[in-house]
C-alpha cells in the first residue's frame, strides 16, 4: 500500500490504487498553474491567460470526478453494505460534495 494511503484507523482511500496517477495529474496541474502566473508577471494577452486558466479549471474538475468516482465506489458502498448510520452519513458526505462541485 501507498504511503498515505490508509488513515490512523487503517481504513485504505478508494483512490489509493491510483494515487500515483492523481499525484502526476496534480503536478501537471502545478505547473499549468506557475505557467498562468508566469504569464500574467510577463504581461500576455488576457484572453491567453484565461484560457489557460480554463484549462487548469477543467483538469481539477477531471481529478475532482476522479476522486468523487473513487470515493463513491469504494467508500460510499462499503459504508453502506456495512448498514447503520455510517452508510447514511457517507451517502449524505458524498452528496454534499456533488453539491460543492456542481457550484464550482
Amino acid at each position: 500500500m501507498d504511503e498515505g494511503a490508509a488513515t490512523t484507523t487503517g481504513h485504505q482511500h478508494g483512490y489509493a490504487s491510483n494515487k500515483a496517477a492523481h499525484l502526476k495529474r496534480m503536478a501537471r496541474i502545478e505547473g499549468q498553474v506557475r505557467g498562468i502566473a508566469r504569464m500574467i508577471d510577463e504581461d500576455k494577452y488576457c484572453i491567453d491567460v484565461l484560457t489557460q486558466v480554463s484549462a487548469a479549471t477543467k483538469a481539477l474538475q477531471a481529478v475532482s470526478l476522479a476522486l468523487l468516482e473513487e470515493h463513491l465506489a469504494h467508500c460510499v458502498a462499503n459504508a453502506v453494505a456495512s448498514g447503520g448510520e455510517e452508510g447514511a452519513a457517507k451517502l449524505k458526505e458524498a452528496s454534499d460534495a456533488i453539491a460543492r462541485l456542481v457550484r464550482s
